[in-house]
């Protein structure tokens, strides 16, 4: 079964603030869902995250 973490605990594993959090959900970078009133995101979405990140970040690397 998928681990699903609130905001705040998403907020830890990826050393952000709840903010920057809940703006990177807002924009559709980091993958969440609702069930009620509840948002959460899955476990995986964070390493998905992270490897967009550091794709990105090789890049800009390479272009320079």
């Amino acid at each position: 079964m998928p681990q699903l973490l609130r905001p705040e605990e998403a907020a830890e594993e990826l050393n952000l603030g709840r903010t920057a959090v809940f703006g990177l959900m807002a924009t559709g970078e980091l993958e969440s869902f609702k069930i009620g009133k509840r948002r959460l995101v899955p476990a995986e979405a964070i390493a998905e995250f992270i490897a967009r990140r550091r794709e990105r970040s090789a890049h800009a690397e390479a272009a320079r």
